[in-house]
């Protein structure tokens, strides 16, 4: 008789790595999804085990490939960075993203958007941030027991996970980090490093005009000091 091996069914199962849904509908979302996403990664660049990714899907329950979302900004802490096609929970010590960030475009629809909240809500997440750029409108949701309650006053309203303050503005949103800088877009962080360079530039410049005068002064002196033992005077004896 021949003994037939049983095989796990869930090793099986394919988690795919896109939804086929675009990353943002418009080039304000994706500067919005792109400036929130980066600006964090670079807060805890130094962080080995603070995980943060931009539209990837997120599979909390092993063997349910259908149950996903790609929240368009997420952070997960006691998970190491690196590179992932899908966030699978069941292999990430099970640990759910604390903190995501949804960024409103006009396709957008109320359906989906409660659909979000619920499975965020479900599943574990302790902050959920809703940003619409178009309306400067900003939402947050704060975890109590089982439920996500509204931030009542989110205007000066600082993060405990991430430490950032929200600051809503005529115009904007302001993100500040913990050291009081602002987040600022890559085209910005990009201005930012081309100044750094040039005045580092200009510090070894001046570095250099100064250890070149010194050396001047220093080339007078010695031929001073040659003058003097020239006509028998010596400089140490003055």
């Amino acid at each position: 008789m021949i003994q037939q091996l049983k095989t796990d069914p869930a090793t099986d199962i394919i988690y795919p790595d896109s939804d086929g849904q675009p990353m943002a509908d418009n080039t304000k979302q994706f500067r919005w999804i792109v400036t929130v996403k980066e600006n964090i990664e670079i807060l805890f660049a130094a962080n080995a085990d603070v995980f943060v990714a931009g539209d990837l899907l997120w599979y909390p329950v092993q063997g349910k490939p259908k149950i996903c979302y790609a929240p368009d900004v997420m952070v997960v802490f006691g998970r190491p960075k690196g590179d992932r096609g899908s966030y699978q929970q069941w292999r990430e010590d099970n640990i759910a993203p604390q903190v995501v960030f949804e960024i409103l475009s006009p396709g957008n629809r109320a359906k989906k958007m409660a659909e979000k909240l619920l499975f965020y809500q479900r599943y574990g997440v302790e902050e959920y941030y809703i940003y619409d750029p178009d309306d400067i409108e900003l939402t947050g949701l704060l975890r109590s027991g089982d439920w996500l309650e509204p931030i009542e006053d989110i205007n000066g309203w600082v993060s405990s996970r991430l430490g950032i303050r929200f600051e809503l503005t005529p115009d904007t949103l302001v993100i500040y980090r913990p050291d009081g800088q602002r987040f600022l877009t890559p085209v910005e962080l990009d201005h930012l490093r081309e100044q750094e360079r040039q005045r580092a530039e200009e510090e070894r410049q001046r570095a250099e005009e100064a250890m070149a005068q010194l050396e001047q002064e220093q080339q007078r002196y010695q031929a001073l000091i040659e003058k003097l033992r020239a006509r028998g005077i010596d400089p140490e004896q003055l």
